[in-house]
């Protein structure tokens, strides 16, 4: 790994990608994998809340309408097919992340701004599978002076991949908790490798960050 891409974790943010109740085992619009990556994100975000570094959780919403889901899961939609309603618990943070926060305003979300749900951790809604396309994403980590991001969440060859080529393609360090995402397989390990992400477990994520400065990353 070279000078350029090396993780700065005291000016790390965690990006949570679509970890949502209905994509959980059993539900919906269930993600093979997904409940068994969840215990492994739960902790990474306790780990970051306690050092008072940075949180942003990506989700999903569809309008009943299908105005604003991809082309994609359109028709289905619009036909009536029940997947991240707005204002529906399937659509809210799983409960093993969300702590003890009221819950989404959907409203605020869908206008694309940022809700605050903790002293340093935030959700932003996401129109597509990148994190970056057409959210605020990039201007609320440029606030706050974040160098790198480690992803975690559901499911790798859809949002997680592409929000992580969004985010080098940026100039940001990635480190991704290959434990702590679902769908990843050996090619797309390979793939993120050569662009310079940092393959890591959660565990030594989490090993590495308490090493690191406290609330370095926080400068606004």
């Amino acid at each position: 790994m070279s000078s350029f891409t090396r993780p700065e974790l005291h000016n790390c943010a965690l990006v949570t990608i679509d970890v949502q109740g209905e994509v959980l085992d059993g539900q919906p619009l269930e993600i093979p994998g997904s409940s068994a990556a969840l215990p492994a994100i739960a902790r990474l975000a306790e780990a970051f809340r306690a050092r008072g570094r940075p949180i942003v959780h990506l989700v999903r919403l569809y309008r009943s309408d299908g105005s604003n889901v991809d082309l994609c899961r359109r028709e289905a939609v619009i036909n009536g097919w029940k997947a991240l309603a707005p204002g529906t618990p399937g659509a809210e943070l799983a409960a093993e992340l969300r702590g003890d926060h009221a819950g989404l305003d959907a409203e605020l979300l869908l206008r694309g701004e940022v809700q605050g749900i903790g002293e340093h951790e935030v959700v932003i809604y996401k129109p597509r599978w990148g994190a970056f396309y057409e959210t605020p994403l990039h201007a609320h980590l440029t606030r706050l002076g974040v160098s790198t991001l480690a992803f975690c969440g559901f499911n790798f060859p859809n949002c997680p991949r592409t929000s992580i080529y969004q985010a080098s393609e940026r100039d940001f360090r990635v480190v991704l908790a290959t434990d702590a995402v679902s769908g990843l397989y050996e090619r797309g390990r390979e793939e993120l490798a050569d662009i310079g992400v940092g393959l890591v477990t959660a565990g030594e994520l989490i090993d590495s960050l308490s090493r690191s400065p406290a609330g370095a990353a926080v400068n606004g």
